[in-house]
């Protein structure tokens, strides 16, 4: 049984069949490959993109969805091995998830970080212990550790823009923000990046390292398809020739020291329209949404000639239908 919660779940053919996939159907009709299937959401946190995107992939494929908010109508859920569950927490996922896996086709798990630790977020409890307990292929609608649908999306847009991605010099870009954010979105950045082939370069300032675990497997996946990993704290030189930059804000690494406050130490971290200025020509700037506008990204990028964060956005739908397929033709 496949399951769709991290890129090392694709490896390298798989997203490169996802990715295929998704432009071929972007292109053509919408098939109604989901007929007779649900897919179950379980929301531990708030959702825009992901939720709607979702039900429109099963809307428009046939089938059908039902979408569960923890907390909210629905149990809150408790995820510890060996709690004593005296508190506010009335169910278990040991029983919540195979009893959800006997409705449905597939499971869809959306949970944040927990900020406790780098280590601890690593380890991606509850996605995990969906994965493990349910019955049914899950999929990451983002977890503690990864947002593997954005990476894909994020991917199918440089590829439709630029027609290959074996090569491609793309940046990822730390951006300063009010509070500290988890690390989910642009370790899928870097990790389907390398496994595409790209060239990546990843900058941000001192005490803001991804885990090493994410930097060995993106450094691996590079190995296989001939791309590179480079790690970098002057964003200058990272966007030097690019022809991606991705801005995204995230906390500190746990190691490093630093309090909350360190994300609004650096504003010259702001990606402004003076980030292209050495970047190459046919530059495009990519953002996973919601943005604080001029506080990680200006409106001169935003709102100017580079910016592609709706069709980003738009691809969601494309890459999810694509992974749906993929999952269910074991």
């Amino acid at each position: 049984m496949r399951h769709a919660t991290g890129i090392q779940d694709f490896g390298t053919a798989g997203v490169e069949e996802i990715l295929a996939q998704a432009l071929a159907w972007k292109q053509g009709p919408h098939p109604k490959h989901l007929v007779d299937k649900i897919l179950g959401m379980v929301f531990f946190n708030p959702s825009l993109r992901t939720r709607a995107s979702f039900e429109a992939v099963m809307a428009r494929g046939g089938g059908s969805s039902i979408v569960l908010e923890v907390g909210n109508g629905v149990w809150k859920l408790e995820d510890r091995e060996g709690a004593v569950m005296n508190g506010d927490k009335a169910e278990h996922i040991k029983e919540a998830a195979p009893v959800l896996s006997r409705y449905v086709d597939m499971l869809a798990v959306r949970t944040f970080a927990s900020g406790v630790s780098d280590d601890a977020d690593n380890a991606d409890p509850v996605m995990n212990g969906f994965r493990n307990l349910g019955t049914v292929p899950t999929i990451s609608m983002e977890s503690a550790r990864e947002h593997p649908c954005q990476g894909m999306a994020d991917l199918l847009t440089a590829r439709e823009t630029f027609g290959s991605t074996k090569g491609l010099p793309v940046t990822l870009a730390w951006a300063p923000h009010i509070k500290p954010l988890p690390k989910a979105v642009p370790n899928s950045f870097l990790l389907t990046a390398a496994a595409a082939g790209c060239e990546v370069r990843v900058a941000h300032p001192k005490g803001f390292e991804l885990h090493p675990s994410v930097m060995a497997e993106a450094q691996a996946f590079a190995k296989t398809m001939g791309g590179s990993v480079t790690v970098t704290s002057d964003l200058d030189q990272a966007t030097e020739g690019t022809r991606v930059i991705y801005a995204k804000a995230w906390g500190p690494s746990t190691p490093s020291g630093l309090g909350p406050e360190a994300v609004k130490a650096h504003p010259e971290w702001l990606c402004s329209p003076r980030h292209f200025d050495n970047a190459a020509k046919d530059a495009i700037f990519m953002h996973c949404l919601p943005v604080r506008r001029n506080v990680e990204v200006a409106d001169g990028v935003l709102d100017g000639r580079w910016c592609r964060v709706v069709d980003e956005a738009e691809n969601r739908f494309h890459v999810q239908r694509a992974i749906i397929q993929w999952l269910l033709n074991t």
